[in-house]
């Protein structure tokens, strides 16, 4: 099978989403700013074969049971008159959806050769909890690969915000895995066609691909990513991931990076402040 091509598109969150949603102008930042519930957001686009849809979790709230959420769904968001106030089960239960929870240990899938021990799960409908037997290179590989996919590694792995000495930081960012569910967490999902038709969702968490969390799913249909901004989980941000050369657009705000002294330096320049956000983050 050859790799999968595709075009590199500007990802947003759709504008249905659940009624404690709120997103920024760029609809690229949703937060939950009521309860702990009705955080379900859809990419505004379906996914091409083979592309992440990946989230960098930017806040935290305490005093929450249970984690982000993240999954496809075959359904169109705008064909729901309500949006399901859960991912999981309410918009499981829908039928054409395949949404996980993300959890702080066990987020990885039972492989067939590595059973997990009785009575240890993922919990809370997340992944199963066996260890990966493949080998941890993902900090001196350029690209994580998943079957043909190529996704570029350093858009995976967290990376600090501007400040002072935040260049500092990225470096400790980029040799350190972070828990799945702390801030600066980066967590995407993409699916693999397989043939005959049918795809495997894959779920990537901070440079890792946790295996194949859903297999048989129906490619018949656009599949749409799915983001539950669910309890301890208050913010997220869309990362954007360019698999090919690098658009005009990106040319353009690594050239103004690097005649700044460092990231928060952006606010200070007369520029709009749509530009400013783009420049700051990835």
């Amino acid at each position: 099978m050859e790799p999968l091509p595709f075009l590199d598109q500007f990802q947003e969150f759709h504008h249905i989403h659940g009624t404690n949603v709120q997103l920024d102008p760029t609809g690229t930042q949703a937060t939950r700013v009521e309860s702990f519930a009705n955080g379900v957001c859809f990419s505004r686009e379906p996914l091409s074969p083979g592309e992440i849809f990946l989230v960098e979790i930017e806040e935290k709230e305490l005093g929450w049971c249970g984690h982000l959420r993240i999954g496809l769904t075959a359904r169109d968001p705008l064909t729901f008159e309500t949006v399901p106030e859960y991912s999981l089960p309410d918009l499981m239960d829908l039928g054409d959806s395949w949404v996980f929870a993300i959890t702080r240990n066990h987020n990885r899938v039972v492989e067939e050769e590595a059973v997990a021990p009785e009575g240890e799960g993922a919990g809370d409908g997340g992944l199963a909890g066996a260890i990966n037997p493949k080998p941890k290179t993902f900090f001196t590989d350029s690209h994580l690969h998943i079957e043909k996919v190529k996704i570029p590694m350093d858009k995976l792995v967290g990376r600090s915000r501007p400040g002072r000495f935040s260049h500092i930081l990225d470096d400790l960012y980029k040799t350190n895995a972070l828990p799945p569910t702390a801030r600066r967490s980066r967590i995407g999902v993409l699916y693999v066609p397989k043939g005959q038709g049918l795809a495997d969702m894959h779920v990537v968490i901070n440079g890792e691909d946790m295996g194949a969390s859903a297999k048989g799913i129906p490619m018949l249909q656009p599949l749409y990513a799915v983001v539950d901004v669910y309890s301890a989980t208050k913010q997220v941000r869309i990362v954007q991931v360019e698999y090919g050369f690098s658009s005009l657009q990106t040319l353009c705000r690594k050239c103004i990076q690097k005649n700044i002294v460092h990231r928060m330096a952006l606010d200070w320049l007369e520029l709009p402040e749509r530009l400013k956000h783009y420049c700051k983050y990835e």
